[in-house]
């Protein structure tokens, strides 16, 4: 093997990732399998840390992992349009706007419990009762889907 050599604890601290993770990428099927020494552990190569980086920046972006499959190989095939990597950034943007959205709703709906609470005993908290309120009549909407995150 040539190049750079990593043991798994080496990998796990240039990328700030887990070493349980790293072992179930590989068992996922995300991260390629290393070579082995002849004592059986795991060695990794400057490809290995590149590819756990890029995994690794993407979950942070918050890419699901089917997404971040997706985007890797297409990586992996550098000759290709990038119209359908475009696509996946896309349709990633567009949930993160929708979770902001639900995350406005969501702050406003607590604005507004905490607003209508009288600060008196929890006999009469406006947020106990709210929360407890089985109807949903004080949500946005009777099935959450505004406040669901």
């Amino acid at each position: 093997m040539s190049g750079a050599a990593y043991a798994i604890g080496d990998l796990a601290r240039q990328t700030r990732t887990k070493v349980e993770t790293i072992r179930w990428y590989e068992r996922d099927g995300i991260m390629p399998t290393p070579a082995r020494t002849e004592g059986g552990h795991r060695v990794y190569t400057r490809t290995h840390l590149e590819r756990l980086s890029f995994i690794r920046h993407a979950r942070e972006l918050g890419f699901p992992l089917d997404s971040v499959r997706a985007l890797l190989a297409l990586a992996d095939d550098p000759e290709r349009p990038c119209a359908e990597v475009d696509a996946i950034a896309s349709e990633h943007l567009s949930a993160v706007r929708d979770r902001i959205t639900r995350l406005h709703a969501l702050e406003a709906e607590l604005v507004r419990m905490l607003d209508r609470c009288g600060r008196g005993q929890v006999a009469e908290c406006r947020v106990i009762e709210v929360l407890a309120d089985q109807t949903h009549g004080h949500c946005l909407s009777q099935d959450h889907s505004a406040s669901r995150l």
